[in-house]
């Protein structure tokens, strides 16, 4: 029985690799300088595939380098939610269709636009 579900499992692996993309994310403010310290927020939304990933990990959060770069490992292809928060900037968000097996993703990041409000004349 172990053994069965060991090939059953060496079999899968490679097909389900396939399935897994790498992304990295480049976060630039309008003048093109990289944004250090933002938060980058990855959702898997929606898959092309008809098998359900129930082992693989969905979500990543984490901050970019100094040169504004967040590396994200083995995401499931197919449409994927990016947001992006930073202190002094508006957020970004985003969802992309990536097919790719590696993808650089560039967001400019603009400033914060001035308070509106309906008191002023």
């Amino acid at each position: 029985m172990h053994r069965i579900a060991a090939l059953f499992i060496a079999l899968c692996l490679p097909a389900l690799a396939d399935d897994l993309t790498r992304i990295q994310v480049k976060v630039t403010d309008e003048a093109g300088r990289p944004v250090d310290r933002a938060t980058v927020r990855v959702v898997f939304k929606q898959s092309r595939l008809k098998v359900p990933l129930t082992k693989v990990r969905k979500s990543w959060e984490l901050k970019t380098s100094q040169e504004g770069i967040a590396k994200i490992p083995g995401m499931p292809k197919g449409d994927i939610l990016i947001q992006v928060m930073a202190k002094y900037y508006q957020t970004f968000g985003q969802t992309m269709t990536i097919e790719d097996d590696e993808r650089t993703v560039e967001i400019k990041l603009k400033a914060p636009q001035k308070q509106y409000s309906v008191h002023e004349k």
